[in-house]
């Protein structure tokens, strides 16, 4: 199913199914699908304080909310050091 390439100074990567894919996109869908399910399996609601205000809301949403700031903060800086 997957032999390993023998690239010698490219990034590191597996040929699956004829393709090459690199193991940071690997690595990247199996996070993002363990960080899917974990935000799926945590439906209760829950309390969190802002700044004035509290807010009930269910845990999948504030989950969601945390990565998707998380991905724009880490797109931000990965472009921010591109750059230099």
């Amino acid at each position: 199913m997957t032999r390993h390439s023998a690239h010698t100074n490219g990034p590191a990567t597996l040929t699956v199914k004829g393709r090459d894919v690199r193991l940071r996109t690997i690595g990247f869908v199996l996070l993002a699908g363990l960080a899917i399910w974990f935000i799926a399996v945590n439906t209760k609601s829950v309390t969190i304080r802002l700044w004035v205000p509290t807010v009930t809301l269910p845990l999948w949403g504030v989950l969601t909310v945390t990565l998707l700031v998380g991905m724009v903060l880490g797109l931000l800086v990965a472009h921010r050091r591109s750059r230099r």
